[in-house]
């Protein structure tokens, strides 16, 4: 009975966790904690952290099987992703050994060759960024951004990433 009373607890929580936006950021490219998705009420702007939707397709399905993506509510079965925007439609990115947009370095945009198991890991040419797309970054060394598989679709941002209760360890 006790268990059942445990089980009914926490389905009702995760139900209203995902009805009220809220999500539990597991991975280390922004703090651990809870999160919520905070609806955007202007256009998107350089600077923002988002929650976003990668897209279903064969290069995030392979960085799923790499462990860099966790399984979740989004098309093709991902998490959303938490990441600052960092170039917006028409910016022009290049990439070397870090990060530079418009002729501006970013900040902590170190490019690897190799992930954390010691696999190579091909970083996103360059390029413009196309219109209806999105170019994000996240300040942690080893994070799954851009750098590694470009703009996205902006159609896939699900708002804001706010903090409620993180740990930054």
């Amino acid at each position: 009975m006790l268990l059942g009373a445990a089980s009914m607890i926490m389905a009702g929580v995760t139900i209203a966790g995902l009805i009220g936006g809220y999500r539990l950021n597991l991975t280390p490219s922004e703090p651990l904690g809870l999160w919520r998705i905070e609806r955007l009420d202007r256009p998107v702007a350089a600077g923002d952290l988002v929650f976003i939707c990668p897209p279903a397709n064969p290069l995030f399905e392979k960085a799923r099987r790499r462990g860099y993506l966790r399984r979740g509510l989004c098309a093709g079965g991902f998490a959303p992703l938490i990441k600052t925007v960092a170039a917006l439609p028409g910016q022009h990115v290049e990439i070397g050994d870090h990060v530079v947009i418009d002729g501006r370095s970013l900040d902590l945009s170190a490019v690897l060759k190799t992930d954390g198991e010691g696999r190579a890991i091909a970083p996103y040419p360059g390029g413009v960024v196309p219109s209806g797309h999105l170019f994000l970054h996240s300040s942690f060394a080893s994070s799954y951004d851009s750098r590694y598989f470009g703009p996205i679709p902006a159609a896939a941002l699900l708002g804001l990433a706010r903090p409620v209760i993180i740990f930054d360890p």
